[in-house]
């Protein structure tokens, strides 16, 4: 009985997956502070020094969403951000800034950052927007075809979740994003994509546009 119980709450740990936060920052206190709160909140914090470090952290995993400083050596905050926004990257950020203004909190936004939070600022208030900004992520996005669903950043078919690597995803994330309904992506990625899709999902393909990358074509 004992063991059947350890079973169980191993599987329940496993299923229950906390939200993955990448946090980019080269304040070495300040980045190992708010992923200190994050973690005692039920996070689960991922960081990067600076702008190029977190690129190559988002091409090995899929955050849930992205805490950005606007001020860094190298790679600013809001360069990494078009940056992230033009490749089709929809993850949701919130800008962490020192800047004053109103002027300052406009140009993140227009940026593409999903909120901005003036330095300093409580860790409690963050959470609250992370929360926010995630849950405004899930509901923002559109109709999909029959069968396949969105949440907690996974995708679904008939309530089983669809392994897809981290850039599978995103491939798919971009296609039925509301700003856009193709996105460019390697052929090989491509390819897994539909294959997965073809052998769960006959209502939906994944199709070539000349010129733009890719299409996902609902079949009525």
């Amino acid at each position: 009985m004992l063991q059947n119980i350890r079973v169980t709450r191993f599987a329940f740990r496993i299923t229950q997956m906390n939200k993955t936060i990448l946090i980019i920052d080269d304040d070495d206190v300040l980045r190992a502070s708010l992923a200190k709160g994050l973690r005692a909140n039920g996070f689960d914090a991922v960081t990067a020094r600076s702008a190029e470090i977190g690129e190559q952290i988002l091409e090995r995993i899929s955050a849930d969403a992205i805490v950005l400083d606007r001020m860094m050596e190298g790679m600013d905050g809001l360069s990494f951000l078009r940056r992230l926004r033009a490749g089709g990257d929809r993850t949701p950020v919130i800008m962490l800034t020192a800047l004053s203004g109103p002027e300052n909190a406009i140009a993140g936004l227009s940026g593409g950052a999903d909120d901005y939070l003036a330095k300093p600022f409580q860790l409690k208030e963050l959470v609250l927007r992370l929360h926010n900004i995630m849950k405004s992520a899930a509901a923002n996005m559109p109709n999909l075809p029959h069968g396949l669903a969105f949440s907690d950043n996974e995708f679904y078919i008939k309530g089983n979740l669809l392994g897809l690597s981290a850039a599978e995803k995103e491939l798919l994330k971009a296609l039925v994003s509301p700003v856009g309904n193709t996105a460019g992506a390697a052929p090989m990625v491509a390819k897994r994509l539909r294959d997965k899709l073809n052998a769960v999902l006959s209502a939906a393909d994944l199709i070539t546009v000349r010129g733009k990358g890719y299409k996902l074509a609902i079949i009525n």
